[in-house]
């Protein structure tokens, strides 16, 4: 007998529109540091840095809150990056132009420009070029086969071009098209030099490129085999000539009357520049700063002068190559005093914050900023000492690898400051030191903030960090360290590493990217933190779980330690893993801010795997891999502890740390795979029968109208058997005052859910609080076991969540006492909502009977990671607000139900299903938004609801040349192409074939862009995966596939005609 089940016909028109109302996903900014950076750009008018990744990303950052991103459309490293200058002093010019250079040679030209009141970065121009220009005889014009170095001339809109032959190209930065007629070979270069230079060896690879600044006319060239030429341009001849050791870098004085040059050697040389005097000139200084013995290349120089004498030289490399060749260090000289700044990741590249107006004799410089490979760090040099200035974004979050994350939303005010007071007493700031963070361009346009969101970041060296998620820029707040509690042998490495330490070089650590973990076990595994009374608790790898509490003030106070055997004497289990820390004794210093006050001791030693907290009644549950224990902090007394593993559980005794491997555990799993795979041939054996099958199925759709929707075919999800590995492992735990012995009367409840599909509600008796005081009596808390749920498929229990009355999720403790929140329904029947890996299943209390349930599995044929309930806001109506579960799976799809009745509302591609590490980090937020890891360094904030977005919103004040054209007119819009890492936008990419621009026919420059493209929820993953999909279907014409089919030399002689026409009339491609 066949059955069918049939849904209502059609859609609700006024629900969707609804929908549209609450509900709309969009990847909104990315928290953290660039993955992988590989170029540097600061614009000291804007005062905008730039940086570039190695795929392909372009980041622009400002004041906090100005951040633009932009993607490179081929996934190639940036290696150079350079704003367009100003073209002329008097007329004050700032572009927000940006030229960069990826390693296939190609260029690209980006924009900032201004739409519907907000700035965005666009890519107007991209140029690949040619590998080579003319013929292939010996006496052809010079090759182009890479470009290893750009200049951007000031005087006029033009770029010179430094290739690996020797030869400087010179390129109309308007279009991005070679100048003809202005190359500058190395053949040329050599008829200047000397009889005795010129013998026969190349000059090598253009090493450096810089514009003389007294002469525009003017251009220094620095060779790689250590020739130094300032080329006259309008006499084509060489007007100095210096000799020197192998180059890697040059710099001129301010005056234009010296230049320093740093070399492979660990050298630097300074030379004076005399027209008077000979053309071959010698350096007046020569100098090893970190000899006599061999060292490092020095890659990079700078010379900034002061008004008060002393000027600064700094490079980055040249230290000793056999004692600290593998050191990473930019070294800091001025008069006699020199410091070797020490960082712990590799150097990307730096600049000076300094004056740039013509009218200044001195540069002054204000702020050094290097970029390192995992953080950037600014130095205050007008202070002694020159200390760091603390960053109010791009912080590290990975300066040790995040293990776990938590958001806390709407924290109260007083609570705030006492976080931000506790981490300026951290790191506090000289008193002389006046400077604020120097790179302040732009504005932000973005509404403050209605409330303020904190992100925890548990580590694993034991820390949690205390971030600002309130805004666009993720700033750090404090730092609570758990190491300090525990014996490691940190502290004795520490006094070895000082006391080998030498003088010289003057080392000084710098920065706080410290990817070591001097014990594996302190790594945090789980944080909570209540809002309302300042109290959190931390969990570790070691089965370590603190209770702390915020102090204002510095103590010194002795810990609580207890200890809690959750294996109850059960016989047949041997722990194999590693060892529990052993806690300091006596009474400890404690810094002003979270200070611990009971520490509880997990046996075995597992990591904890789940822990909640429930301040009002002073309690704290945890779970690890053998079971699960309640804890009264208050009393510093256990109450609970249970056992959750099965008799064939042995590989939960190895631990996450131990390298033995269960044979036993592998056979088995093979048998059982060989058993499952003949059964299955059994029964595809048995349906002979298909031919009816497929004829009923015929006869049904006939008598199905077709105008009704049916329910889709649900997938036949086979049951976990019981004795799979690690099923005792507890995957979540929840407290709720609700009706678990009766109907008539409610009370505290525990509930514990684990990973063979358990679900374990205990009956609590908590002693109640006397009226006027917030803590309860000193009287024993009992748990009584009153209810266990076993799931059919036994799939693992990814969250419980009690639902009052009305449906709504009960309020946090203290929310509804303190009348913080609405105080739940307790009249109406509660619900508890079971979320697990297959399914979602709503229960009647106290009768914990099934109501309703979402097979997720079945129907989608994915798995829950993870849930969240959420409020999600209508943007039409303020009053109007809706609670769902929002869900994240293994696909990385997020899917959002309505609560009680768990139907599906909308779902979204988010994450793709490769990114692991991505989807197992995402935390849901209150409100619809959420985070997760698109690298080791970087957060992706989205958003689920079409009220609730945190985006930049900023502007930027630009002033063009004047009759300068804007590049756009080869815009071409990519549709719904994101930005960097899969935040929303137009990124606007050019249609380029070896070098020739292919205008469109397109909007012009200054019509808004539809709405609808600007706010399309349309997902792309992140820059630094390495499968991004870019969507190239639009318009396509005939000339664009004819483009793409055409030889070299049709490219070629497209390029001499587009310049032709180019000279004729220069305004004809702008529409």
């Amino acid at each position: 007998m066949m059955k069918f089940r049939f849904r209502r016909q059609g859609a609700d028109p006024q629900r969707e529109k609804l929908k549209q109302e609450l509900f709309a996903f969009n990847k909104t900014v990315e928290h953290g540091f660039p993955n992988q950076p590989s170029a540097l750009a600061f614009d000291p008018e804007l005062r905008i840095m730039a940086i570039g990744t190695r795929s392909g990303a372009v980041k622009i950052y400002g004041a906090p809150g100005v951040e633009f991103t932009g993607l490179h459309r081929d996934m190639a490293t940036v290696t150079q990056m350079h704003f367009l200058p100003g073209q002329s002093w008097s007329l004050l010019t700032h572009q927000g132009r940006l030229l960069t250079l990826l390693d296939d040679s190609s260029l690209h030209l980006w924009e900032i420009v201004h739409q519907n009141g907000c700035a965005h970065l666009e890519e107007a121009l991209s140029f690949q070029l040619p590998s080579r220009l003319g013929f292939d005889g010996a006496s052809g014009p010079p090759t182009l086969a890479h470009i290893t170095v750009v200049l951007l001339v000031a005087a006029s809109n033009m770029a010179a071009l430094g290739t690996e032959g020797g030869s400087v190209f010179f390129l109309d930065v308007s279009t991005l098209m070679l100048i003809e007629g202005q190359t500058l070979g190395p053949d040329e270069v050599l008829r200047s030099l000397p009889d005795d230079y010129r013998c026969g060896k190349a000059l090598g690879p253009v090493e450096s490129l810089q514009g003389h600044l007294r002469d525009p006319t003017k251009i220094l060239i620095g060779y790689s085999r250590g020739l130094l030429v300032i080329w006259n341009q309008a006499a084509q001849c060489a007007d100095c000539i210096f000799l020197g050791n192998q180059l890697e870098s040059l710099c001129w004085e301010r005056s234009g009357s010296t230049l320093v040059s740093s070399h492979s050697d660990g050298s630097y040389a300074i030379w004076s520049v005399d027209t008077d005097s000979s053309p071959v000139m010698q350096p007046t200084v020569a100098t090893v700063p970190y000899g006599p013995f061999p060292c490092k290349a020095i890659s990079k120089i700078l010379w900034r002068s002061c008004e008060s004498g002393g000027h600064f030289i700094i490079f980055s490399g040249g230290m000793p190559r056999a004692s600290y060749g593998d050191r990473h260090c930019v070294s800091v000289l001025r008069a006699e005093t020199l410091v070797t700044l020490d960082f712990t990741s590799r150097i990307i590249d730096f600049f000076t914050v300094h004056s740039t107006r013509p009218e200044d004799e001195f540069d002054e410089p204000q702020a050094l900023a290097v970029l390192l490979e995992e953080e950037l760090v600014v130095l205050d040099l007008q202070v002694p000492g020159w200390p760091v200035v603390p960053a109010p974004y791009l912080a590290p979050l990975h300066s040790s690898a995040i293990t776990c994350s938590a958001h806390v939303a709407n924290v109260p005010a007083k609570l705030w400051a006492r976080i931000v007071s506790a981490g300026e007493q951290q790191s506090p700031q000289p008193a002389s030191s006046a400077l604020s963070w120097p790179i302040t361009g732009g504005r932000s346009l973005a509404q403050e903030p209605s409330q303020r969101g904190l992100l925890l970041t548990g580590h694993e060296d034991g820390t949690v960090r205390f971030w600002d998620a309130s805004g666009v820029a993720l700033q750090p707040l404090y730092k609570l360290s758990t190491a300090g509690l525990f014996q490691t042998d940190c502290e004795h490495a520490d006094s070895l590493a000082q006391a080998t330490e030498d003088d010289w070089p003057p080392f000084r650590k710098v920065g706080c990217f410290d990817p070591y973990s001097d014990d594996p076990r302190l790594g945090v595994q789980k944080v909570a933190l209540c809002k309302y009374t300042a109290q959190m608790v931390v969990a570790g790898t070691a089965g370590q779980v603190l209770v702390l509490e915020l102090n204002d003030v510095p103590s010194e106070q002795a810990v609580s330690v207890a200890s809690m055997d959750l294996l109850q004497d059960r016989e047949g289990f041997t722990w194999k893993g590693h060892e529990r820390l052993s806690p300091r004794t006596g009474p400890l210093p404690w810094p002003a801010g979270f200070q611990p006050r009971v520490l509880v001791q997990c046996l075995p030693p597992a990591a904890v795997t789940a822990v909640t907290l429930h301040t009002e009644w002073s309690l704290v549950a945890f779970g690890t891999s053998h079971g699960f224990g309640l804890f009264d902090y208050q009393r510093k007394s256990p109450v609970l502890a249970r056992c959750t593993l099965h008799p064939n559980d042995s590989l939960a005794m190895e631990g996450p740390l131990s390298r033995v491997k269960s044979l036993k555990k592998s056979l088995r799993q093979s048998f059982r795979r060989i058993r499952k795979s003949r059964v299955s041939g059994k029964k595809r054996a048995a349906n002979a029968n298909s031919k009816l099958q497929e004829a009923n199925a015929q006869l049904a759709e006939q008598a199905c109208p077709h105008d009704v929707e049916m329910t889709p075919v649900q997938r036949r999800i086979e049951p976990r058997s019981a004795d799979d590995s690690l099923s005792g492992v507890v995957r979540c735990l929840y407290f709720a005052d609700t009706f678990l012995r009766d109907a008539a009367h409610h009370g505290p409840t525990m509930w514990a859910g684990t990973n063979s599909g358990s679900v374990f509600a205990y009956a609590l008796e908590v002693p109640a609080a006397v009226a006027g005081s917030e803590k309860r009596p000193e009287k024993v808390v009992e748990a009584v076991l009153g209810k266990e749920v076993q799931l059919m498929h036994r799939a693992p229990v990814v969250a419980i969540a009690v639902l009052d009355g009305r449906g709504r999720p009960l309020p946090e403790p203290y929310e509804a006492s303190q009348d913080l929140a609405q105080a739940p329904d307790m009249q109406g029947g509660h619900a508890v909502l079971i979320a697990s890996e297959e399914q979602f299943k709503v229960f009647t209390l106290p009768k914990v009977s099934a109501k309703t349930k979402f097979k997720l599995t079945a129907h989608e044929g994915c798995r829950v990671r993870k849930v969240a309930l959420a409020t999600f806001a209508s943007v039409a109506c303020e009053d109007y607000a809706e609670t769902c579960l929002a869900c994240l799976t293994n696909l990385g799809d997020v899917h959002v139900f309505s609560v009680p009745g768990l139907r599906p509302q909308v779902h979204y591609s988010c994450i793709r299903k490769e990114d692991i590490s991505g989807i197992a980090s995402c935390v849901f937020t209150r409100h619809g938004q959420g985070f997760y890891l698109i690298s080791p360094s970087e957060f992706e904030r989205f958003s689920l609801s079409a009220r609730n977005i945190t985006e930049p919103l900023c502007s930027l004040d630009l002033s063009w040349p004047r009759g300068a054209a804007r590049a756009s007119y080869s815009l071409q819009e990519s549709p719904k192409l994101s930005q960097a890492n899969g935040t929303p936008g137009i990124v606007l990419a050019p249609q380029s074939c070896d070098g020739s621009p292919n205008p469109v026919h397109s909007q012009g420059a200054d019509t808004p862009e539809p709405l609808e493209a600007a706010l399309s929820p349309m997902s792309i993953d992140s820059a630094t995966s390495a499968d991004t999909t870019l969507d190239t279907i639009g318009d396509i014409t005939v000339e664009d596939v004819k483009d793409f089919l055409g030889t070299s030399e049709e490219s070629e002689r497209n390029l001499r005609n587009l310049v032709e026409d180019e000279a004729r009339a220069c305004a004809i491609l702008i529409k």
